[in-house]
C-alpha cells in the first residue's frame, strides 16, 4: 500500500470538552476533558507534519511559536507554524490572532504579567469554513466553543505568556525572544492551480488544499514531499484501499486515486505543486 492510515492519540487538556463530535468517543466518565486528538503514525512515517483536532470549553492561553531558526538553536527540530480550519462554532466563538496595535516589547511584557494581553488581543468572531494561517511568532489564543482542524509542522513547542490564572508553567522569557507584539497579517494565497483544487493555505512551511468535488487519477506525490490526505466526507479509494471519512492518511508514491467528495491535502514546503494528478 502506497499510503499509511495514521493512527489516532488522545490528549487530555484543561481547556477541553467531555463531549467531542465529529464522530470521536466522548472522553470517559470520571477522566479530564479531552481538548486534543493527533494523528501519528509509526517508525519510518513521514512526520514534517502533524494534523489533528482541538475542541474547546474554554480558552486557551495566550502564547507564541518560534520559527525554525530559533527553534533549532534551542534543539528542536524545526519552529511551529500551524493552519486552523474551523469546523464548528458555538454562537459568539472566537479566537484571538494577532494584537490589535503595535506595542513595544517592554509593554507586551507588562501586559503578560498583569493579564491585559489578553485584551490587546484581535478577537475574531468565528464561523465553520473559516481559515486561518499563523505565522511563527504570531500571538494567538482560541476561545471557548470553537472545534477546529489544525494543521502544524510536527513539533510540540508553546511558549505561554499568559494562562487565566491556571497552575500552569508560562514560558515569558522565551516568548519575548520570539512574539511579534503587532496585529497579524494573512500571508498571500496563491490562486487554483487546477480545477478541483482549492488552496487554503500556502506560502510558508506547508500547503493546505482542499480537493471537493470527483477526482481521478493517479495521485503523484512530488518526490520527497509527502501528501497528509484527511478525508472529510464523500468516497476515496487510493491504491484499492477504501480511505474512510475522519481518518487521515500519508502518502508518498504514486497510486491510482478515485474521490468524490471533500477531502483535504497537506505536504511540507513552501510553493504550491503545480499538478498532484497525473
Amino acid at each position: 500500500m502506497p499510503a499509511t492510515r495514521l493512527a489516532t492519540r488522545t490528549v487530555e487538556k484543561v481547556w477541553g470538552r467531555y463531549k467531542l463530535g465529529l464522530g470521536f468517543g466522548d472522553a470517559p466518565e470520571g477522566g479530564e476533558p479531552v481538548g486534543e486528538i493527533w494523528f501519528e503514525g509509526g517508525e519510518g512515517v513521514p512526520d514534517t507534519l502533524l494534523v489533528k483536532y482541538l475542541f474547546t470549553s474554554e480558552k486557551l492561553s495566550v502564547q507564541c511559536h518560534p520559527d525554525d531558526a530559533t527553534a533549532q538553536a534551542r534543539g528542536h527540530r524545526s519552529g511551529k507554524e500551524e493552519c486552523w480550519l474551523i469546523l464548528d462554532t458555538e454562537p459568539g466563538a472566537t479566537i484571538g490572532i494577532g494584537l490589535k496595535e503595535r506595542v513595544s516589547p517592554e509593554e507586551l511584557r507588562a501586559a503578560a504579567l498583569d493579564g491585559s494581553v489578553e485584551n490587546m488581543l484581535d478577537w475574531k468572531q468565528v464561523a465553520p469554513g473559516d481559515i486561518f494561517y499563523l505565522q511563527a511568532g504570531t500571538i494567538h489564543a482560541i476561545g471557548a466553543g470553537v472545534t477546529l482542524l489544525e494543521v502544524q509542522q510536527n513539533v510540540d513547542l508553546t511558549y505561554r505568556l499568559y494562562d487565566y490564572g491556571r497552575p500552569r508553567e508560562l514560558h515569558l522569557d522565551e516568548a519575548m525572544g520570539v512574539a511579534e507584539p503587532a496585529p497579524w497579517a494573512a500571508p498571500d494565497c496563491p490562486g487554483a492551480p487546477e480545477p478541483g483544487r482549492e488552496i487554503l493555505a500556502a506560502g510558508r512551511k506547508f500547503v493546505l488544499e482542499r480537493w471537493n468535488g470527483a477526482v481521478s487519477g493517479t495521485l503523484a506525490p512530488v518526490p520527497g514531499r509527502p501528501l497528509w490526505l484527511i478525508l472529510r466526507d464523500g468516497t476515496t479509494l487510493l491504491g484499492g484501499e477504501r480511505l474512510t471519512p475522519g481518518e487521515v492518511w500519508v502518502c508518498d508514491e504514486s497510486a491510482p486515486l478515485a474521490h468524490d467528495g471533500d477531502m483535504l491535502v497537506a505536504y511540507a514546503g513552501s510553493d504550491v505543486a503545480e499538478t498532484l494528478i497525473a
